[in-house]
């Protein structure tokens, strides 16, 4: 029986067990969790097609972009001072522009899930869409508020993955959130007292 569901279910879980990978990657600030991340984002391309997951499967899309965006500016970072690229806080300007975009990163996807396609939870799917575009971008930034979005995403997605049944996601995203706190302390603990604001 257990043999018979990894079969069927062998994408979902090596995407999961990828996405632990780069997750334990970003808590340790390492470059290469975005090799990881593009990796577990091709794997979860067919799985939230498979479940009508549609926002979630577009963000797959914008994982790998953003990913080779993240890996060249983390990289950039170490080659132009010799460390790792340190983590920033935001700016209150910043926090400004991320909450409109998120706004209308919302209700981009909300107008297309409700509109253009068979979701069964468009409101719940575009709200975690949004934030995981933001969460992602402000990781890709290494700002350390990053980790906040993530906390409340993750805790979202816990909730749609049991109303899909897609349960080692479900698993999956429960470690996230609980690492997702985990991240933001070990990101604080790392950070200088005076840290620069972007």
């Amino acid at each position: 029986m257990i043999l018979d569901y990894i079969h069927k279910n062998w994408i979902e879980i090596a995407g999961a067990v990828l996405s632990l990978i780069y997750l334990y990657l970003s808590i340790r600030q390492k470059v290469s969790l975005w090799f990881f991340g593009i990796l577990s984002s091709l794997f979860y391309v067919v799985v939230f097609f498979q479940t009508k997951f549609y926002a979630d499967m577009s963000l797959q899309f914008y994982y790998v972009i953003i990913s080779i965006y993240g890996w060249i500016n983390w990289k950039q970072g170490k080659q132009d001072t010799g460390e790792e690229l340190p983590a920033t806080r935001m700016s209150g300007r910043l926090i400004v522009y991320l909450t409109i975009a998120t706004g209308l990163a919302y209700l981009a996807y909300y107008l297309v899930l409700a509109n253009f396609t068979d979701s069964t939870i468009p409101k719940a799917d575009s709200l975690v869409g949004a934030l995981s575009v933001i969460g992602t971008w402000m990781l890709a930034r290494k700002l350390i508020e990053n980790w906040l979005i993530w906390i409340i995403a993750d805790g979202l997605c816990v909730g749609l993955y049991i109303y899909k049944g897609l349960y080692p996601t479900v698993i999956l995203f429960v470690i996230y959130t609980l690492m997702s706190i985990i991240g933001y302390y070990q990101w604080k603990k790392d950070m200088p007292d005076k840290v620069q604001r972007t």
